[in-house]
């Protein structure tokens, strides 16, 4: 017996649906927090006491399930000493937190 798999090639307008670019930011955006987080040594515990949240809060960032949003960026970025850094497009690197310049 031989097996058929189809190849399942997505289109670009699949790719750019409205939810399909949601779920690369808030991905983009978890990351970004993570990487920021874990190089300073924090915990999501630590991290939650200083910005003034929840440790679900910062778990739910960092898995992806948070939309980006200006005053969250801001307040993550103080609580980090860091600046928000953004790309074109909305992938996984096209956000970040980078440390202030000494």
């Amino acid at each position: 017996m031989t097996g058929r798999h189809a190849h399942w090639d997505p289109s670009g307008a699949e790719l750019d649906a409205p939810e399909r670019i949601a779920i690369r930011k808030a991905l983009a955006f978890g990351k970004a927090l993570y990487d920021r987080r874990t190089a300073l040594g924090l915990t999501s515990v630590e991290l939650a006491e200083r910005a003034g949240m929840t440790q679900d809060e910062i778990e739910c960032i960092e898995e992806g399930g948070t939309e980006p949003t200006v005053g969250l960026l801001r307040t993550l970025a103080a609580t980090l000493d860091a600046d928000v850094k953004l790309t074109a497009g909305h992938d996984l690197g096209s956000l970040w937190f980078e440390a202030h310049a000494a």
